[in-house]
């Protein structure tokens, strides 16, 4: 074993160490949370990374993507014309010029958004979401209702995945309530999954299968983290196993509804866009004159133990940390879109794969405003204990987050 494999196996336990303190040492937390989150994480990096059988799942995940790109820019260049993808009616002076982002990219989150609609109607999603959520009951013994949005949370989106429990939500323990809301910043929904997987394709290999894996990794990392820094001790009346409430009458309506619903996304990430790095943008004209800094930069320079934390060599360290300060400030978009456009931010394989893994999660401030809006929407009698979570479990998510990045180092050697 590497010496920076040791580092990302001590980084690994010193994240946990941090979750606690940053919880304020509390007491109540259960040996079996760390023992089972941890193992959990390592069992399921071990199993997707290094057996035979999943790195070839890896293979035809990425040939799905690209399928799903190439099918996308069929309809893209139908209604955009060059705009959206087609052959070009003039030189292209620069290399890569003519690629428009809202055209070319952001455009298969509708088909995304369609196809999960109708594979949650085939009851294909569900049998998933059940399986992790009682993997995730019984290592961690949490309940039913927790359990089950963590999982939906690998699947669909941090606001989505609460509505599915939505019966149960009031009920739910501070703590239980807490890991609801750390899962859905520590994963990325499916929709959003595909489409990294596009940006990042040229400098991360088998990129699909690489950010599935994250994502699986990222639940039982966002319930250790949770747990850590909010132990349960009140827990909440179960939730029945009961199967997923039917929302589609008939596999058109399935892919009707999934597409207005990708439209919505569609729509979101491009304002986000627009306004976080606006903002952003605006902050630093006023912070950079005076300090010498920007956000990203001061966010990278509080990251920099955390990249090493990961594993990641020193001389990586701020690269791998200004990245992760893209992904807290603005969004883990704009960080994959840099990494897959900068032709890896001149990092080594080891040091992207860490990244890749460590930036696949919703964990920043705009996610947080989004998920604040969407579960006091749906649970208004918890509006006090949601918005006060609010903060605390961006901290959590981003924790949780990089726990995977130091996993996947601790399992990669140089």
């Amino acid at each position: 074993m590497s010496t920076l494999q040791i580092q990302s196996a001590a980084g690994l336990l010193g994240l946990c160490a941090l979750a606690w303190a940053l919880g304020g040492f509390r007491r109540g937390v259960s040996w079996r949370v760390v023992a089972a989150g941890l193992a959990l994480q390592l069992g399921l990096a071990v199993a997707l990374l290094h057996i035979p059988g999943m790195r070839a799942v890896f293979a035809v995940l990425g040939d799905g993507v690209n399928a799903l790109a190439a099918a996308t820019r069929q309809g893209t260049t139908l209604v955009f014309g060059y705009l959206g993808g087609g052959p070009l009616p003039f030189d292209e002076k620069v290399p890569g010029s003519s690629f428009i982002l809202f055209f070319q990219a952001l455009p298969l989150v509708l088909v995304v958004g369609a196809l999960s609609a109708l594979l949650y109607h085939w009851r294909v999603l569900p049998l998933a979401v059940a399986g992790l959520s009682r993997l995730l009951k019984r290592a961690f013994g949490i309940d039913g209702a927790t359990g089950f949005a963590t999982a939906a949370n690998v699947f669909v989106g941090m606001v989505e995945a609460p509505l599915l429990v939505r019966p149960w939500l009031a009920r739910l323990s501070r703590s239980g309530l807490f890991v609801v809301m750390t899962a859905g910043l520590a994963t990325i929904s499916g929709n959003t999954l595909v489409l990294y997987a596009i940006f990042i394709a040229p400098v991360v290999p088998d990129a699909a299968g690489q950010l599935l894996t994250a994502s699986l990794i990222s639940a039982p990392a966002a319930v250790l983290v949770a747990l850590l820094m909010m132990p349960e001790t009140d827990r909440a009346a179960d939730a029945p196993d009961q199967p997923a409430p039917r929302l589609y009458d008939s596999a058109m309506e399935a892919v009707t509804r999934g597409t207005m619903d990708g439209l919505n996304l569609l729509l979101g990430i491009m304002a986000m866009l627009i306004v976080f790095v606006a903002l952003v943008a605006l902050v630093n004209m006023a912070v950079e004159p005076l300090t010498g800094l920007t956000l990203q930069r001061i966010a990278a320079f509080l990251l920099w133990p955390v990249a090493l934390l990961m594993g990641v060599p020193a001389e990586h360290a701020m690269t791998v940390a200004g990245s992760l300060g893209t992904k807290l400030v603005v969004n883990e978009f704009v960080a994959y879109l840099e990494l897959g456009m900068s032709g890896g931010l001149g990092l080594d394989a080891r040091s992207r794969l860490i990244l890749t893994y460590a930036l696949c999660g919703f964990a920043n401030f705009g996610s947080v405003g989004i998920m604040l809006g969407g579960m006091v929407a749906m649970c208004p009698e918890r509006r006090a204990d949601i918005v006060r979570l609010g903060l605390p479990a961006l901290v959590a998510g981003t924790i949780a987050c990089c726990t995977t990045g130091a996993v996947v180092g601790f399992l990669t050697p140089p």
